[in-house]
């Protein structure tokens, strides 16, 4: 609201207009009054609503009808002024409703109309009998004002009123004609109701009311002292619901607000003038005037370095994870249809395709299971962060995890080419790229890593169809996200998306003698000078294998490009495939330098410190009983045992292929 610039616009002549505007500047009734006031700022500081407020005059003998309609098309809000004592000036505020109606429906621009009657000090009685029919036919019509510029009778209260009908609008909350919140307004309080609802239980109980109350700075209208981010007084609370339960039966249940009670609050709020209460809840959940999130709400600033991934921190993944215990009702640890219908619908749109069920791990009745759940969100902040902190977005992190927008929940990893020269890594979530022939068996693959053999794989209809898989692998006892990407055949078209990754798997088939070919050949032009680790993979190893029409056969191509012998797999299984080959990705994505000779490398100075380190223990020991240390004797052996075992381990225990 502090960016919000308010313009008034005075029409109609010889009501006292510009007096009004010169009263309100200096406090007092001017003695002369020119024809039109100069425009005047005034500052934020001094305003009610705390915004700076542009106040323009208009003049019909000074201005022309191209001058109003700029005027018109600028202001925020237009003041319609007319003399109670005069009713040829309020029969005028007709004729001025039309031509503004007009002029405001060719420029595209909507504003608020405020009705000023002046000169209250010279009549006893109100005009508000022959006003009211007016404004019930003019919905643009925000409120009616009674002043006088003589006495300075509401003058404050006059412009107040006007900077709220631009900060506080009542037309898109509220229908005078049927008394009832327009559906706009329903259905954004009731995804506010459904956040604030967190144990989804349809009723928003004391302490929901409280988080509510602390986050929104609500219920302030029923008090004198307005809230901010206090929780309510117990005896605030019963007076809350006493309210509610005064007017409607179902308004509240098991000593709670049921959304029927909270959308009646919100409409006797309005109801009783007190509008600004329900906008600080809307603006508060990202609303804009039009009851739309807004952009900066849905996508905040946020900048990734190149080189650099997107992944969810600590603090993220326990939101999502109290997500789906609020929707998980049936505690069975995976989200039924309906309850994933349920949790999204605080969403304008379904955000997940079928195709979800066939991209994380889902259970025997095909239902995403609560690491199904994470690895889904996980995928989304790596492929599209703008998409995750949209998504964020609509479940309400930065109210509830009160942060000033959803980018706190995004991590930003370090460049890869700086953990290439420390040799490590802090990221989570790794991507591998599957390429090969058509038929290979790549898809097989992908499936395979969510644990379905090839007679569920059959199962899967062509159109729901998942070219990604990610779950979790652990590598030294660390849980780390592995995303698998099938890349089309298109081996003269692949673009850097296809090649950039952390590691790259070649598949092919081995009872096709033409499938190893094509891994051959992109290899050779894509990653035979790459620093990505590469993995072929000899697929369908259950089939005979056949010899590939190849000049080279797949081990001493492996051979010959210092690659690791190709890795027997098949998903037909009676279980579910095994999963160390994934557990093998994850590691070469983790540590690309070892490539198997570089391994072999630090397996020789391995050895060498390790058996030098035992070496020099062991002589140490057998000098000290030399010298008579006899005490030692009798443990010595066990701490023999213990050295070759803790050698043995650090040798062969660390990952190492």
């Amino acid at each position: 609201n502090t960016a919000v610039i308010v313009d008034f616009f005075f029409f109609t002549a010889k009501v006292g207009k510009t007096s009004l505007i010169m009263s309100l500047v200096s406090e007092e009734f001017p003695d002369e009054v020119p024809l039109r006031a100069e425009e005047i700022t005034i500052p934020a500081d001094v305003t009610p609503e705390r915004v700076p407020t542009h106040i323009v005059d208009y003049s019909e003998a000074e201005q022309s009808d191209e001058q109003l309609n700029q005027e018109i098309s600028k202001a925020n809000v237009i003041c319609i002024v007319y003399s109670v004592n005069n009713k040829k000036s309020i029969e005028k505020v007709i004729l001025c409703l039309k031509l503004l109606n007009v002029l405001i429906l060719l420029s595209g621009h909507r504003v608020p109309l405020i009705l000023v009657g002046n000169k209250s000090d010279l009549v006893e009685h109100s005009s508000m009998e022959t006003i009211l029919p007016i404004m019930n036919q003019y919905s643009e019509i925000e409120t009616c004002v009674e002043c006088s510029a003589k006495n300075l009778k509401n003058i404050s209260e006059l412009f107040y009123y006007a900077q709220k009908a631009v900060l506080h609008p009542t037309g898109p909350l509220y229908s005078p004609e049927e008394k009832e919140m327009k559906p706009s307004c329903i259905k954004a309080l009731t995804r506010i109701f459904k956040i604030s609802d967190l144990d989804n239980d349809g009723i928003l109980n004391d302490n929901e009311l409280n988080f509510f109350q602390v986050r929104a700075v609500f219920f302030s209208c029923l008090h004198t002292q307005t809230c901010f981010n206090i929780p309510l007084a117990p005896q605030a609370l019963e007076d809350v619901k006493n309210v509610v339960r005064k007017n409607m039966s179902d308004g509240v249940k098991d000593n709670g607000l049921t959304l029927k009670g909270f959308l009646f609050l919100h409409t006797l709020f309005i109801q009783r003038g007190r509008h600004e209460t329900t906008w600080t809840v809307l603006r508060r959940f990202g609303y804009d005037d039009d009851l739309e999130l807004t952009q900066e709400y849905l996508f905040p600033l946020f900048k990734i370095p190149p080189d650099c991934t997107t992944e969810l921190n600590h603090n993220a993944y326990l939101f999502l994870q109290s997500v789906f215990d609020k929707y998980d009702k049936d505690r069975d640890c995976a989200l039924s249809p309906d309850e994933l219908k349920d949790l999204f619908k605080v969403f304008p749109y379904m955000p997940w395709g079928p195709d979800v069920n066939n991209t994380v791990c889902t259970n025997e009745q095909g239902w995403i299971t609560y690491q199904g759940y994470l690895s889904q969100w996980t995928l989304t902040t790596y492929l599209d962060v703008q998409r995750c902190l949209e998504y964020l977005g609509y479940l309400g992190y930065s109210i509830i995890q009160e942060q000033e927008s959803q980018a706190a929940a995004i991590t930003i990893t370090r460049n890869k080419r700086i953990d290439l020269q420390k040799k490590q890594t802090q990221r989570g979530v790794f991507r591998c790229n599957v390429l090969g022939a058509r038929g290979s068996g790549k898809s097989g693959f992908l499936q395979a890593f969510l644990g379905r053999n090839l007679a569920r794989q059959k199962r899967i209809r062509e159109d729901r169809k998942s070219y990604y898989a990610i779950s979790t692998t652990y590598v030294y006892g660390q849980e780390k996200y592995l995303l698998l990407h099938e890349v089309l055949p298109d081996f003269e078209f692949l673009s850097e998306a296809d090649l950039a990754c952390d590691v790259v798997c070649l598949v092919y088939d081995i009872s096709n003698p033409r499938s190893f070919e094509y891994c051959a050949k992109v290899y050779k032009k894509h990653f035979l000078d790459s620093k990505t680790p590469c993995v072929i993979i000899a697929a369908k190893s259950d089939l005979h294998e056949a010899r590939q029409y190849y000049s080279l056969s797949p081990l001493d191509f492996c051979r010959k490009h210092k690659l690791h012998p190709p890795q027997l797999f098949t998903c037909n299984t009676d279980e579910a495939p095994s999963k160390d080959i994934y557990t093998k990705l994850t590691t070469m994505a983790m540590y690309p330098l070892s490539s198997p000779f570089v391994l072999l490398k630090l397996l020789g100075i391995i050895v060498a410190a390790s058996y030098s380190m035992f070496l020099m223990q062991y002589l140490e020991k057998l000098i000290l009983l030399r010298l008579g240390f006899r005490d030692i004797q009798v443990s010595f052996n066990l701490w023999s045992f213990n050295i070759v075992h803790d050698f043995w381990f650090r040798l062969f225990c660390r990952g190492w292929w």
